[in-house]
């Protein structure tokens, strides 16, 4: 067993695969084209700003006829799809901007890790941009993709070679692998993140994430809980109470999933102590029952 760093983590997934031979293995075995990629970089710029938000590449490569962004996210959040859907556009657009014709010289890959899971529970998803007949029939006139990952939800249909880098990404976040049942290719990436080879400031950054996403996902639930209570409370006092912890059951769940106390939970959603306190009673013992 080798004790590594988890790959949940922006820092420890481009320490690992910002190495080419890693990168473009991976990417090869998503994107099943051929690559010659012998430079990646991370935080990735274009120098000429495209469109009004700045889009920032997690891990970036090329070759002569490939243009491939590799991005983690770790925090689950509603936009995602969204956001990757417009740094691929970025990507392309950036072609455009330099050049007299519609068609870009490269095609752009963008391969989106999800390690924190999505809503719809899917293993890998897909953005095609080939123009397809009223049958489904591709035409072959544009190659551009963008591929959403899920290590959460392999099945037995997730391609093989796929399931292996999802499987080796999960594997890690208990900070433990048995790097034995992994190809070569995979063991590297373990030897690049054994946690007896991170710094001090990578274990910094570490520290600086997980605060940082708590921050976000106590923001994103609060957004929940005030968008769902605005409007609603009528009546009594007592009346308030009950009518904002009706349907309150699932979210102070997840909150209590993720470490945090009555007295948080009641202060992040305005709920009563006592109320939050007698749903997370209700809660315990319905996982008894």
């Amino acid at each position: 067993m080798k004790s590594v760093a988890p790959l949940r983590y922006d820092v420890i997934f481009k320490k690992a695969f910002s190495d080419p031979v890693i990168f473009t293995a991976f990417a090869k075995d998503v994107l099943q084209i051929e690559l010659e990629i012998t430079k990646v970089e991370t935080e990735k710029r274009f120098e000429i700003p495209v469109g009004p938000i700045e889009s920032r590449f997690d891990l970036y490569g090329e070759d002569p006829k490939n243009r491939v962004v590799v991005d983690i996210q770790q925090k689950r959040l509603p936009d995602h799809y969204d956001k990757f859907l417009y740094y691929q556009c970025v990507a392309l657009l950036e072609q455009a901007a330099r050049s007299t014709t519609y068609r870009p010289n490269l095609s752009v890959f963008t391969i989106v890790v999800l390690t924190s899971g999505d809503r719809h529970k899917r293993d890998v998803s897909i953005i095609d941009f080939d123009p397809k007949d009223l049958e489904g029939r591709p035409l072959g006139e544009i190659k551009h993709k963008v591929f959403y990952l899920c290590p959460k939800y392999l099945n037995p249909k997730t391609p093989p070679l796929i399931r292996e880098w999802l499987e080796a990404v999960e594997d890690t976040f208990d900070e433990e692998v048995d790097e034995t049942r992994y190809r070569a290719t995979i063991q590297e990436v373990f030897k690049r993140i054994e946690k007896d080879k991170t710094t001090r400031q990578e274990r910094a950054q570490m520290k600086e994430e997980a605060a940082q996403q708590m921050k976000e996902v106590e923001e994103y639930e609060r957004g929940l809980l005030i968008g769902r209570t605005e409007g609603k409370a009528e009546g009594k006092a007592e009346g308030k109470a009950e009518g904002k912890a009706e349907g309150y059951t699932e979210i102070v769940a997840r909150m209590a999933q993720k470490g945090m106390a009555a007295a948080k939970i009641a202060a992040l959603t305005d709920l009563p102590l006592e109320t939050v306190e007698q749903l997370l009673n209700d809660l315990a013992l319905t996982e008894q029952e």
